[in-house]
Parts: C-alpha cells; structure tokens; sequence
C-alpha cells in the first residue's frame, strides 16, 4: 500500500490565508477558489457553519459569498443536497496527477489529506484569527481508493452522482482523474473499523505536523516509523539526506515546497502502517 501524503485547502497562494480551527477544536478545511466549478461557497455548509460566510470573513472580500469553489477531496456527504449513491471522491490532473501515475498509485492506496490551518474566533464583525496564533500544517483527511476513472474516457451515463464535481467541469485533459472512495478502510490486508473516507473532527497534537520547536512552518514532525534508513526509499521529494533529522521519539523532515502528494512506498516502511491503523480506527468510533 501506498501512503500519499496530499497538500489539499485555502493558504497564502490559494485562497489567501488559512483555514479554519474553530473554538472547540474543529477544523474546517477550506475549498480554493474555481472559477468553472458550479459550486457557490454559500452553498456548503460543513459541521453546521456556512463555509460562504465563513471565508467573506476571513478575506475580508464581500465578493466571495458569490464566487465557486473546488469542492475536491469532497468528504462530507452533509456538505451538499446529494444524489443517491454519492460516495467520497477526490480529483487530480496536471502535474501532480502524472507523479501520482509515476509513483504507480492505485486502487486500495491511502491518501492523508494536510493544509495549512490557524485558529479563529467569533467577534461581532463575524469570524476572525486569533491574534498572534500561528498558523500550521495539519492533517485533516483521508481517503482510501477503491476505484478510479479517467474523466475523459467516461462514458455520459457513468457516475451520474458524481457530475456536480468540479473535474467534470473542466476542459478535455487526458491526466483528469477521479478516485472514488473505498467503503471501508483496509490496511495492508488488514480491516481496520473506520469509513473508507472521512475527516478528523477535532484537531489534537498528533495531527498537527509543524514541528512546535522550530520555528518555521515547513518543518515537520512525524513518527519514527517515517525515517528513511537502511536504504528504504524515502516520501517522494524528499530523497535527500540533509531533510531528515532523528529526534528523541520522532523523526523531522524539511517538507518540499513542491509537489502537492508526496508518496511513500509502506511495504517498507511497515510502522507507518501501524500508525495509520491506530490513527483511522478511533475515527470508526
């Protein structure tokens, strides 16, 4: 199984600040702006907040209420009127689709959606970030594949519940693609108590992947298990020695700034694997 650690949601570059960690803990990952999308950001609500609302606060940009969004990984089947059959998805194209294929991702491969989050509060102007909390990289999501379809060689009848996505709103492109999501989670041949797909609710400690002792956003504590030794091939775009550090407990890495899935081969790296099952599994709860 492959584990793809996959950059999704609003930052500097795309959609101009972070996304949201709400009073309580709960984390709102914002969808980027989409002009073909057909998806009003007014339209979406996620754990009962209107997602419009929300981001018009956050940017200060009135205009966004009418805007559309990239509703993509879309997790939450309570974040739109769906139509019968809706399952989890996710869509990838360009440049990042094509190192998914080279990487050979394929059905039964996990991916651990992350994106850049900071906390808010309610004033009476409407929703705003806490004074000088910081912002960090935190995962949010997952997604299992089950099946997955080149947009392009789709026939108009296949996955009719799927066609408000918004890779079906977009120009003939022979890297478009759609993971559908898996209906349960499967590890390595082991059935772990947990949806296929899903978000995590809250934010906690293991979640959060900037490293609280170094001061710089794009650099990461992970488990471990996710050291490259003994010639294992290490996360995609991140082959080079001098990114990784063994910590007392842990291991850092200077993330890529390129790249939005970085993937990692788990047949090596069987910890990871471990990890993922007590991680997902208490989201089965």
């Amino acid at each position: 199984m492959r584990l793809i650690l996959s950059r999704k949601g609003f930052d500097s570059g795309s959609g101009g600040c972070p996304s949201p960690i709400l009073a309580d803990g709960t984390m709102l990952s914002l969808p980027i702006p989409d002009r073909n999308s057909r998806i009003a950001y007014r339209e979406i609500e996620q754990q009962g907040v209107n997602i419009g609302q929300l981001v018009v606060d956050l940017t200060g940009d009135t205009r966004r209420l009418r805007h559309y969004a990239h509703l993509d990984p879309d997790l939450d089947g309570d974040a739109l009127p769906r139509a019968d059959g809706w399952r989890p998805l996710l869509g990838q194209t360009g440049i990042a689709q094509g190192h998914l294929r080279k990487q050979s991702v394929q059905a039964g491969d996990l991916f651990l959606f992350f994106g850049l989050f900071r906390p808010v509060e309610r004033a009476r102007s409407g929703w705003r970030f806490v004074r000088r909390a910081v912002a960090k990289h935190i995962l949010w999501g997952w997604l299992q594949i089950g099946q997955i379809y080149k947009v392009d060689e789709m026939t108009s009848e296949a996955l009719p519940w799927a066609r408000y996505h918004p890779h079906f709103q977009r120009k003939r492109d022979v890297n478009n693609t759609l993971y559908i999501a898996a209906d349960g989670l499967r590890l390595n041949g082991r059935d772990v108590d947990a949806p296929g797909a899903g978000f995590f609710r809250q934010i906690e400690d293991r979640l959060i992947l900037t490293d609280p002792d170094a001061g710089s956003l794009t650099r990461w504590r992970l488990p471990p298990a996710f050291y490259p030794d003994t010639g294992r091939p290490p996360l995609s775009y991140h082959h080079t020695a001098e990114r990784w550090r063994r910590g007392d407990g842990y291991c850092t890495v200077q993330s890529a700034s390129r790249g939005q899935e970085f993937v990692l081969d788990t047949a090596r790296y069987p910890g990871v694997t471990d990890w993922l099952a007590v991680l997902l599994a208490e989201q089965g709860a």
